[in-house]
């Protein structure tokens, strides 16, 4: 027997289609049932990959009994928040406000008109640790809203106003200076974590857009301390359980201080973020170990997460075999047995595998010893080690590949495509990796051709040859971002092209003149409670901060002074909690960076297919320089160039490919020599 869910696409819905609960998905008619039946509607909220989802829908919502409960009590409504997270962001929020905190699953209660009463997260089926059970919350719930009305009426009314108060404060007349920046990382250093690296104790999460602060602010005022915080967090993680040891990629979080123990879904957004973060780690410190971390994690989501049409799917879940991380563990017997005794014992001794048991009993693989100590103790140099880690990775993975996998999430998500995107991107450019641009052109080329509508309109999810939903501010600001790199590195005005047309139309679905400032959803979206604005960074960086930081790149650009006016709106308006909050806002740190810089605006002329050129585009991005716009143009590719500012009257010197290295339009001599294109990159 199955339920309406069945006809749903996201896999996480599916999970749900043969529960005994009655679910609907949000839809007109699960609110219109609720209002002719006067009942309350019990909203849940997860994803594919959320282990305590899994747990609660075994618990509760595979249950006959609870479920007869909910569905004679209530309408019941299961979302995906990575298919509605307009849906998402403002139920939690209201979670956030009854219960100062938050997470998935999360489970709300809501009058028939939407409006939310009562929510929590995870419920058990049995009390416990001071956790009432889901069957006591909703016997009690279904009380109240028998016997109570009037009060739960006047709660929702009360909590909806809260939400609408917003975090946004008057632009005033004060100038964003350098100082925000300062006052910002003084308050990230007193909440950094000296001994493990990060921010907070337990659970710890990676905080990609606050360490890509750290380096932007070292990049800018020479302090070593912003570097050896993202530094020593870099290292931390990446030799902890948090990375996939033997496969690449990131789980979600540590559900301890020190990074050993994750919880083990994988989320593309995670990766996409963190494979960018540890290129420029690279870039700054020259590690050989971070380059290794960025080409392991991106040939994972080649390998693991790339759809055959060039899509990237959205996630990896936690549990295999009904037990959480079970595909990542290792016994010490099993590696010897798959390496030989010898190098058996030397993975083991790297890796901690036997040396103390790490979650229930199980190893999970991290770098226990350092370099150093395992070549003074098996006797032999750096380079053998490195040969042996890479001989046993090799021999590692493809037994891992038997078992029997995590489920993963295979649907395709704009936002989180357009972020992948531009790792890529970079990576093919700092890397040297022609495949890696390929598959970010592929990807790119994909999600324009089967997310897009005829009229234009991007789409926020596509699976199984279906796209629906319309985009998110998100979508549109990150796909945007994407494209900006993808053109910096083909230097193909198609990509610039695209990225000026979605930014136009990003401002008339999502900019709100009267008010000034962005929306999360269009102006086309059907209607909610409210209309959701969420400018602090989650585990992805807001969309309106991406979508400033994108304006303000594309202001240079263009010279569309909209663009400019917009992102600068933005960020007067935030002045004053960019700086007391700072780790709400890493993203829009990163965007003030830029905005107080004086960026480098390079333009390259030339054939991609002459060596010459790619040497220039080398060149740019051999070096981290965040404060830079790259443009340029192949001529015979027609007269488009002189519509961008940047690139009017930009013609080849003797006839060989040209660099011009810029600020405020104000040009250095033209060169046609990678040496003198790098003088002028570091002195300009």
């Amino acid at each position: 027997m199955t339920n309406r869910l069945i006809n749903e696409t996201s896999p996480y819905l599916l999970q749900h289609a043969e529960n005994p609960v009655n679910w609907y998905p949000w839809c007109e008619e699960a609110f219109s049932e609720a209002k002719a039946k006067d009942k309350p509607i019990f909203l849940s909220v997860g994803y594919s990959a959320c282990h305590w989802c899994h747990v609660m829908a075994h618990e509760s919502f595979e249950d006959v009994e609870t479920a007869k409960l909910m569905n004679t009590d209530f309408i019941n409504i299961k979302v995906d928040r990575e298919e509605r997270p307009d849906v998402d962001s403002i139920y939690m929020r209201a979670v956030q406000a009854q219960t100062g905190r938050g997470g998935w699953p999360m489970s709300v209660f809501l009058t028939p008109d939407g409006k939310p009463f009562f929510g929590g997260t995870y419920f058990p089926l049995h009390e416990g640790h001071g956790i009432p059970s889901f069957t006591r919350v909703l016997r009690a719930i279904s009380q109240a809203y028998q016997e109570q009305r009037k009060e739960i009426t006047e709660s929702a009314e009360q909590l909806i106003a809260h939400l609408n108060s917003g975090v946004m404060s008057s632009q005033g007349q004060e100038p964003l200076t350098s100082e925000i920046l300062t006052r910002a990382f003084d308050g990230l250093v007193a909440e950094f974590d000296q001994k493990d690296g990060g921010f907070s104790t337990a659970p710890k999460f990676p905080q990609p857009m606050i360490i890509e602060f750290l380096l932007r602010y070292y990049n800018r005022t020479g302090q070593t301390e912003a570097l050896a915080m993202a530094d020593m967090t870099l290292e931390k993680m990446c030799r902890g359980g948090i990375y996939d040891q033997i496969g690449g990629g990131f789980h979600r979080y540590s559900t301890d201080a020190i990074w050993l123990v994750p919880h083990f879904e994988k989320m593309l957004y995670d990766n996409a973020l963190l494979s960018k973060l540890y290129l420029h780690a690279y870039q700054i410190t020259g590690r050989q170990e971070y380059k290794r971390i960025v080409t392991e994690t991106l040939d994972y989501v080649i390998r693991e997460m790339t759809n055959p049409n060039g899509g990237f799917y959205s996630s990896q879940d936690a549990d295999s075999e009904g037990e959480e991380g079970k595909y990542f563990f290792w016994e010490p017997t099993e590696v010897e047995q798959i390496l030989g005794e010898d190098l058996g014992k030397l993975i083991n001794r790297y890796y901690g595998v036997g040396e103390g048991a790490h979650s229930d009993g199980e190893n999970i693989l991290h770098v226990h010893k350092s370099a150093e100590d395992v070549c003074n103790e098996f006797g032999i140099n750096q380079a053998e080690l490195d040969v042996k880690l890479a001989n046993a990775k090799a021999k590692l993975l493809p037994y891992r590949q038997k078992r029997i996998a995590p489920g993963t999430d295979d649907k395709i998500i704009t936002a989180w495509n357009g972020m992948m995107i531009g790792a890529f991107a970079e990576a093919a450019a700092v890397l040297k990796r022609a495949d890696y641009l390929e598959i970010s052109l592929k990807n790119a080329t994909f999600i324009l051709e089967e997310l897009r509508s005829p009229s234009g309109r991007i789409k926020r999810t596509h699976k199984k040859a279906v796209s629906k939903l319309l985009g998110y501010l998100e979508d549109y600001a990150n796909m945007i971002d994407g494209l900006i790199s993808l053109h910096a590195l083909t230097i193909d005005l198609k990509w610039l092209n695209e990225a000026n047309s979605l930014a136009t139309d990003m401002l008339n679905l999502f900019w709100d003149n009267k008010n000034q400032s962005f929306y999360d959803t269009g102006n086309d979206h059907e209607k909610l409670i409210m209309r959701p604005q969420d400018y602090f960074d989650n585990a992805t960086p807001s969309g309106a901060a991406v979508a400033s930081d994108v304006l303000l790149k594309l202001a240079i650009l263009t010279n569309n002074t909209k663009y400019k006016e917009v992102g600068n709106t933005m960020l007067r308006s935030l002045r004053m909690v960019i700086s007391r909050a700072p780790m709400g806002f890493g993203h829009w740190l990163c965007v003030l960076d830029f905005h107080l810089s004086t960026p480098k605006e390079i333009a390259l002329v030339g054939s991609t297919k002459d060596t010459r050129t790619q040497e220039l585009i080398d060149e740019v991005f051999g070096r981290f320089l965040p404060n830079k716009v790259v443009s340029g143009f192949q001529p015979g590719q027609g007269n488009d160039y002189i519509k961008y500012p940047l690139l009017k009257d930009k013609h080849m010197l003797e006839n060989a490919p040209t660099a011009f290295v810029c600020q405020n339009y104000t040009c250095n001599l033209p060169t046609i020599e990678a040496s003198t294109l790098s003088n002028q990159l570091e002195n300009s």
